[in-house]
């Protein structure tokens, strides 16, 4: 369950970072970490998972949403809503950087934190996606 919790933080973050002046920079992100964690988590285990994912996926962003735009043939990804979008940029991150994660755990806490967070829909349509870049991963 760490994990999971750590995901939502993920989610968090990067649903906050999406809405500030500008996206965070790859050296902006340990700043605002220390600023994001600074009301929140106190388990090391989580606060070291969660910032790992953030600081992998944020210098990578327009490479995992290309990734993503490719996958969603008929959704643009500025036409997704933005929980659902940074749902799929924090798996897709693990699904194409994190081999020592089964793409499996990934894609099901990526529907667990949608369903929390989002829809029954948009569980599915991120299903969806990252089954279809998962298949491609693994060839």
């Amino acid at each position: 369950m760490k994990r999971r919790k750590a995901r939502e933080y993920v989610l968090q973050f990067l649903f906050q970072s999406e809405f500030g002046n500008n996206p965070p920079q790859a050296e902006d992100v340990k700043n605002n970490l220390k600023q994001f964690w600074a009301d929140k988590e106190k388990d090391p285990e989580v606060i070291k998972f969660a910032s790992e994912i953030i600081e992998g996926t944020i210098p990578l962003m327009v490479e995992i949403d290309a990734v993503i735009n490719k996958a969603a043939e008929h959704w643009a990804l500025g036409r997704m809503a933005a929980v659902d979008r940074n749902i799929l940029r924090s798996a897709v991150y693990e699904l194409l950087y994190r081999k020592d994660i089964p793409s499996a755990v990934t894609i099901n806490e990526a529907i667990e934190i949608a369903k929390k967070y989002s829809t029954t829909e948009s569980a599915a349509f991120i299903n969806g996606i990252l089954d279809k870049i998962a298949k491609k991963v693994k060839k």
